[in-house]
């Protein structure tokens, strides 16, 4: 049953089943397939914009989970597949950094956005990608 498969599995599906690049090694992609990710992208985050103005809550999941299978599929595109969990938990790591000295989170006034505190530290994405001498 599908529901026990993760998301990129399920991507990986859609992917082999329709064509779609699997790389099995991290690449940058043709101008192509990085042309096609970022206009799938761009769709999603439109229509999701759109969901959202419209208070429109069936429409908003819609294209959260579009947005999600197309990320996974990008992932798949570009070979980093194996490396979205611990890149995912870098960033989390990263992200519960930017509390304040005083344990509570620094927002910005405007819109809520989490700030980063003194004791934020930037993920270190680099440990997850293959130096062309690795790949060799």
């Amino acid at each position: 049953m599908s529901d026990t498969k993760t998301t990129i599995e399920m991507v990986q599906e859609f992917h082999e089943t329709y064509g779609l690049p699997v790389e099995v090694e991290q690449t940058p992609g043709s101008e192509k397939t990085k042309e096609l990710r970022i206009n799938l992208l761009q769709e999603e985050l439109d229509e999701l914009k759109e969901a959202l103005e419209n208070d429109d809550m069936v429409e908003t999941l819609d294209a959260l989970i579009d947005l999600q299978y197309v990320l996974d599929g990008a992932f798949l595109s570009f070979g980093l597949q194996n490396q979205k969990m611990e890149a995912f938990n870098e960033v989390h790591r990263s992200n519960m950094s930017k509390l304040g000295e005083d344990g509570k989170p620094i927002r910005r006034e405007s819109d809520g956005k989490v700030m980063k505190g003194p004791n934020y530290f930037k993920p270190d994405m680099a440990q997850f990608i293959k130096s062309k001498k690795e790949a060799a």
